[in-house]
Parts: structure tokens; C-alpha cells; sequence
């Protein structure tokens, strides 16, 4: 699949745990107890129907930032990502945010930012430090679920909103800790909707919010809040630019992402999500060119093996070839189809099938050797890491 997030940005993780090494260098301390607040005074506007809300972003911050919390998972082991390698502070741990999500005691925030902990140090704004049992992980949204003894601190739960209703324009403002500045708030817009974004594990992130609010190392797992406060979001990533400077832009996964996952993380720990087991690339002008059959659609590079695709009988390429300097294997099947619905991308297939529960089947529109048929697929239980570690449903 081609990249989400195309040159000269490049995606990376925006916690003080995990970014790309060598785009963004930046060393978060947990040391640094300094309070930085950037507060736009002015009333902000709803998006929805430009009425002025009572609601400035010193209101939010008043009510909001004391439950957002820092978090330090210490002594995380180092893993690799397809966006870097996870960075520790000098006392070998990593940092990032979370929020406190209801009375109960369970606190959001990134896989990204514990890694393989089983339990961190969570920091609130009155300084009190307490030990917290990561509860559950799922690493294909890059979400972590923390659970702290509720008589152990006062808890500040936030309103988690709906992001279905998020719009272009929409204001909306950032709460975490940048570089290790506590509680730190920035404001902003949405820029942008349905974007997708590799998770650590390779596999794609759906129904991404991106946001031109100020995001750095350190504020992952941090709320991204509409003009109410509520929570629409989960800051994520950032895109920088190839020689490091900031883009300006940063992705939150939206916060109905994590409310359907939230029953199922508390149960049982982690989230099975749907494979299909493909390497695809979508077909478009670039590809016209090749003699595939059709103008548009989804061509199987490779097929992994063991996979729900091998089952069904799916067949990736055989031949290598050069294309605009990307290296693409040829005479491999053609997805048209889901279905019975048309399939113009490989993004899209990745959508279908994230919106899919395992053990479903879908049906395939194929073309293979000028040839069209039908192949039925039995959706399997996406594992922990993508097999070979290229985006694919």
C-alpha cells in the first residue's frame, strides 16, 4: 500500500515515548514540573451552527486539565515500529499523556506510550504520583487502557463526545505535555477527516482527525476537545518534515474508535480486529499503463501465507517491475469488488474490512488472467504484528 501520510511529510509518533529517530530527536524528561499554558481568550464557535458558546478555552482548561494526567512507563523494553524506534528518558522510561475517562478509575492513552509495561506511574495535577495497571492494549488503534485505585486520588473524568460529528473548521484544543511541560493547552482547528495512519504494529488506523493544533513529543495520548471540552479525540502522530522541522499538521484517533473497543479491553485485555492477509496497491492513472484488465481497483501483490486470502484462493504477483521508481509485482489478481460494491482503492478495502467483525464473510470481485470471478472469504483474527510489515487489510 502507498504511503498514508506522502513526502516530504512523514508520520510520526507524537508521545515523548516513541518517534521517528531520524526525523524528530527531541529528549522528554519527566523532571521538568514547569506549567506551560497558551489560552486564546476569545469565546470559540461551534462549528456546527456559528453560535458563540460561553465556553472559552480557559473555561475548558479550568475544567478539563485536571484530568488529564502524565504518564511514565518505566523501563519499557525497545520495539520497533514501522514510524521508529521508541525513545526512553535518562532513567530509561518513556512519557506521555492520558485522561481519566470515569469515576471508576481507568485512564486512556497510546499503546505507543507504555509499550509492553504492565504497570506505570501516573502523575495528576495536584502532583500526586500513583501506580496504575495497564488493563488492556490495542495496538492496531495504538490505544491503552489504564486502570489507578479510585480512593488513591481525587479523578476529574472528562465528557468523551461524539467524533462523528467533528467538521472541518471545527475549533478544538489540546491538552498534555509536550517535552515534559505539564498540562500544557493549545488550540486549533480540524483540518481534515478520514485519514488513515499506520499503527505500530502495521496495520492501518481508520477514521482519522487531523488537526493543525500544536503537537510535540510528549503529547500523545493526550484528549483532543471540541469547543464543549468533550473529547473527540486521542492525539496520536504528527507529520514532520524530512529534515525534522514540524508540518504543523498532527492525527488524533477519534474517540468513537476507543468508546467501541472499551468494553472489550476491559474483559479481555486486548481487541480482535478483522485479516484478510494482503500486500494490495491501488490502482490508478500511474498504473493504467500495465495491461491489468481494469481501470480501477485493488492488484494483490502478495498473498501471506496461512491467511484468510490463501484459504480463498486468492494470487498475488509473479513478475517484478519498476513503476515510477516503486517496485510493484505484476500478474497478480484484481479486487474490483466487495461485496458488490465497486472497489476503487486499497484504502477502502482496508475501511470494509476494519468495519468487519472476524468470521464474516465478504465476497470478492476478481479478475484474474482477463478472466472475472467470484470469491467468497471467511474473515480471520488480524494478528499482533502485520506479517510483513506493509499496510494491508
Amino acid at each position: 500500500m502507498r504511503a498514508l501520510v506522502r513526502s516530504p511529510f512523514v508520520a510520526a509518533l507524537a508521545g515523548g515515548a516513541v518517534v521517528a529517530v531520524a526525523l524528530l530527536a527531541l529528549g522528554v524528561s519527566g523532571a521538568d514540573h514547569t506549567t506551560t499554558t497558551v489560552i486564546q481568550q476569545a469565546a470559540m464557535s461551534n462549528g456546527a451552527g456559528g453560535a458563540t458558546l460561553a465556553l472559552t478555552a480557559r473555561d475548558i482548561y479550568d475544567r478539563d486539565a485536571p484530568g488529564v494526567v502524565y504518564v511514565r512507563a518505566g523501563a519499557v523494553a525497545q520495539t520497533t515500529s514501522t514510524l521508529g524506534r521508541q525513545q526512553a528518558d535518562p532513567q530509561g522510561a518513556t512519557t506521555g499523556t492520558g485522561f481519566v475517562i470515569d469515576d471508576e478509575g481507568h485512564i486512556l492513552t497510546n499503546h505507543h506510550v507504555v509499550g509492553d509495561a504492565k504497570t506505570v506511574n501516573v502523575r495528576f495535577g495536584d502532583e500526586t504520583t500513583v501506580k496504575a495497571r495497564v488493563l488492556g492494549q490495542d495496538e492496531t488503534n495504538d490505544l491503552a487502557l489504564l486502570k489507578v485505585d479510585p480512593a488513591s486520588v481525587a479523578l476529574h473524568p472528562l465528557t468523551l463526545g461524539d467524533s462523528s460529528d467533528c467538521r472541518v473548521g471545527d475549533p478544538v484544543i489540546a491538552i498534555g505535555n509536550p517535552l515534559g511541560l505539564d498540562r500544557t493547552l493549545t488550540t486549533g482547528v480540524v483540518s481534515a477527516l478520514q485519514r488513515q495512519l499506520r499503527a505500530p504494529n502495521g496495520f492501518t488506523i481508520q477514521h482519522v482527525i487531523q488537526t493543525d493544533t500544536a503537537i510535540n513529543p510528549g503529547n500523545s495520548g493526550g484528549p483532543l476537545l471540541d469547543s464543549n471540552g468533550r473529547v473527540i479525540g486521542i492525539n496520536s502522530q504528527i507529520a514532520t518534515t524530512g529534515s525534522g522541522g514540524g508540518a504543523g499538521i498532527a492525527f488524533a484517533i477519534p474517540i468513537n474508535t476507543a468508546k467501541t473497543q472499551l468494553e472489550e479491553l476491559k474483559r479481555t485485555g486486548s481487541v480482535r480486529h478483522s485479516y484478510v492477509g494482503i500486500t494490495g496497491v491501488t490502482i490508478d492513472e500511474r498504473l493504467g499503463s500495465l495491461r491489468l484488465g481494469a481501470r480501477r481497483g485493488v492488484l494483490v501483490q502478495a498473498v501471506h501465507p496461512g491467511s484468510p486470502a490463501a484459504a480463498a484462493g486468492l494470487r498475488g504477483g509473479t513478475i517484478e517491475s519498476q513503476v515510477d521508481g516503486e517496485t510493484l509485482m505484476l500478474r497478480g489478481d484484481v479486487l474490483t469488488s466487495i461485496d458488490g460494491e465497486t472497489l476503487r482503492s486499497m484504502e477502502q478495502l482496508t475501511t470494509e474490512v476494519a468495519d468487519r467483525q472476524p468470521g464474516a464473510q465478504i465476497k470478492l470481485g476478481v479478475l484474474r488472467a482477463g478472466a472475472s470471478m467470484q470469491l467468497t472469504l471467511t474473515l480471520g483474527v488480524a494478528p499482533k504484528q502485520l506479517p510483513d510489515q506493509t499496510a494491508a487489510p
